[in-house]
């Protein structure tokens, strides 16, 4: 049955973060929103009281959070349920106890309760060797360890033991979740994989039947909010950049994962400069995150961003309007990725959308589409980002061809069709109850 012959569901889209609450979920969630309700669907949002959605009461800390959705489920009747995961929004519970019946998060009694079919996105999973890094940086926080070369056996084997057992306990949280849910939307092959114990599918909008796995790979959508693309000149103006020299962007919230640091020992060319901009979220200090917030980025971004040589510039304007990004990013070039660990990254997708290449750490889910044509992925050494730096360069209108075709996969109108086929295949099987 094709799609124009369902009514469009009325769907409840749940994100404890939603704007103005500045974080990437909360911006993918309400930019997912806009774009199904573009298309008709009757969308409904749950999140935080300090974002604009429609309903709320969600918090990291609250215990009730399952109560929360299902009286807001029992209140409007939606036909789908769309959770958009990242653990640490609703709660993730980090003491593993071995056959403990307690819930991993503060969600887990809503995926058994639901009377309605689920749709699940999931932002984030990790690899066990990511996740010790991780969990290093959490134990050591935790225990006040700042010089870690100091740490004794007992304290490195306490820090191996803790990310062991969180790692069982997050991976369980995903799996859960996995198999309440109607479908799972990943935003890349890399996720999926993770996550999987099954098929993947992307989702083929020209077809009307949809496969019938469980796990679909919907990228994160993105696109430029600006109608008219700002000459690059002008663009640059707008931030006081330099117009003389090709610019690397280093964007996002600031955290000790995004590896900043790598500025320390960067040698960077003398027709480049490497131009940042940090922000942090609500969620971004205290016990509802795992890594701490960077007060201030390395030593070599203080010593040398806006000095006379423009080799850094700190843009240090916080969470940007979606104006101002999208004008940032066309002053840009490339966008540059040195993270010690990612599941996934919003950035990416954005500089995508707006035509950038990119210069990234050899990660999984970099080098999903590093193999596209649409950028370079290199071990984490300084050296290494110089030279890709150079190689995108040398190379650059062939990478940025391939990204001027590839950016069409992300508009958000392409991305809620795929979520609109999801949400109709679910309605029609019904709730699922597969037991754990």
């Amino acid at each position: 049955m094709s799609v124009d012959a369902y009514l469009k569901p009325k769907v409840l889209m749940v994100s404890t973060e939603y704007p103005p609450i500045t974080g990437g979920v909360g911006r993918y969630t309400s930019n997912l929103v806009k774009a199904l309700k573009e298309i008709g669907v009757e969308v409904y949002v749950l999140c935080n009281e300090k974002g604009n959605g429609d309903f709320f009461g969600l918090e990291p800390l609250n215990e009730n959070n399952s109560q929360v959705i299902l009286d807001v489920v029992n209140a409007i009747k939606p036909d789908i349920v769309h959770i958009q995961l990242e653990h640490g929004l609703y709660g993730f519970k980090q003491v593993f106890k071995k056959n403990s019946n307690k819930p991993i998060t503060n969600i887990e009694d809503f995926y058994e309760k639901c009377p309605i079919p689920i749709v699940t996105t999931f932002h984030s999973a990790y690899p066990f060797k990511q996740w010790l890094r991780i969990s290093k940086l959490l134990y050591r926080q935790q225990n006040d360890i700042l010089n870690t070369k100091s740490i004794n056996p007992i304290d490195k084997i306490k820090e191996y033991w803790k990310a062991l057992s969180t790692y069982y306990v997050f991976n369980k949280a995903n799996k859960i979740k996995l198999k309440k849910s109607n479908a799972n939307i990943v935003f890349s092959e890399y996720l999926a994989n993770l996550i999987s114990d099954g098929e993947i599918s992307t989702v083929d909008t020209t077809n009307s039947d949809l496969e019938k796995n469980k796990i679909f790979v919907i990228y994160h959508g993105a696109e430029p909010i600006l109608s008219v693309p700002p000459e690059k000149i002008q663009a640059r103006r707008k931030f006081s950049l330099p117009i003389d020299r090709k610019i690397g962007l280093l964007f996002g919230f600031a955290t000790n994962t995004k590896g900043w640091d790598i500025l320390n020992k960067l040698n960077i060319p003398n027709n480049w400069t490497i131009v940042i901009n940090q922000s942090k979220n609500l969620y971004g200090s205290g016990k509802s995150t795992p890594i701490r917030i960077l007060d201030d980025p390395d030593s070599k971004i203080k010593q040398d961003s806006n000095n006379k040589d423009q080799k850094i510039i700190n843009l240090n304007q916080g969470f940007l309007s979606d104006n101002d990004l999208s004008t940032l990013f066309y002053s840009c070039d490339i966008a540059i990725l040195p993270y010690t660990v990612t599941s996934g990254s919003g950035v990416l997708f954005d500089a995508l959308a707006h035509g950038l290449p990119f210069v990234a750490t050899n990660l999984g889910f970099f080098k999903e589409f590093e193999k596209k044509g649409l950028g370079i992925t290199v071990k984490r050494k300084p050296y290494e980002f110089e030279r890709a730096i150079k190689k995108l360069e040398a190379n650059y209108s062939d990478y940025v061809r391939k990204v001027e075709e590839f950016k069409s996969e992300l508009k958000w109108t392409n991305i809620a069709r795929q979520h609109l086929k999801i949400y109709i295949k679910s309605m029609s099987e019904g709730k699922k109850s597969t037991a754990l």
